[in-house]
């Protein structure tokens, strides 16, 4: 069965954008931004929320601009063909392999987990991420935590009064000394 993944970078403080909506901390080195991109290499489809597949929109037409360097291309060469599904109230139509999602996020995850297929489904956005934790639907949580304090914003982990076990599964320090941890929920 497919496992799913929440991956996302966040401050020290545990946000993923700062009180202000900005993620300009977040800008990856070239060693980070090869490791996203591998880590990418592993799903095979992408849950998205309004707010994050628009941000990702960007990446529909990268490959046009001939000044990129061959990782950034290579990003996204791979962001461009993987499916996503996107959860919005308000979008009518999506562009690129995307599709709006047709029922709640229980019932996409469940369907897809049920199809065959490589790959792990990844759930990108903290609002969606909540959802999908409230439910139980998380396999695994991958922060890359950022040596910054960004004093609020939207809290990468979603506020529930119950309490989840966690088994580390993976650890990286990368040298411009933003740490990555990989956890597996425990069940």
């Amino acid at each position: 069965m497919r496992s799913v993944t929440y991956s996302m970078s966040v401050s020290l403080d545990g946000y993923i954008v700062g009180p202000d909506g900005g993620f300009d901390w977040t800008t990856p080195d070239e060693e980070v931004f090869r490791f996203a991109t591998d880590e990418v290499r592993e799903v095979g489809v992408h849950l998205l929320g309004r707010r994050l597949y628009e941000t990702m929109l960007y990446w529909e037409t990268a490959d046009q601009n001939p000044s990129l360097d061959f990782p950034t291309l290579e990003f996204a060469a791979i962001w461009k063909q993987l499916p996503k599904v996107v959860f919005s109230t308000t979008l009518s139509a999506v562009q690129g392999n995307a599709r709006l999602a047709s029922g709640d996020l229980a019932e996409e995850i469940e369907r897809l987990r049920a199809e065959p297929g490589d790959g792990n489904i990844a759930i990108g956005g903290a609002t969606l991420a909540a959802e999908a934790a409230a439910s139980g639907l998380i396999d695994e949580y991958r922060a890359r935590v950022y040596p910054v304090l960004v004093g609020g914003g939207i809290p990468f982990f979603p506020q529930r009064e119950r309490r989840v076990d966690l088994e580390l599964v993976e650890t990286r320090t990368f040298s411009s000394r933003i740490v990555y941890l990989r956890y597996r929920v425990s069940r």
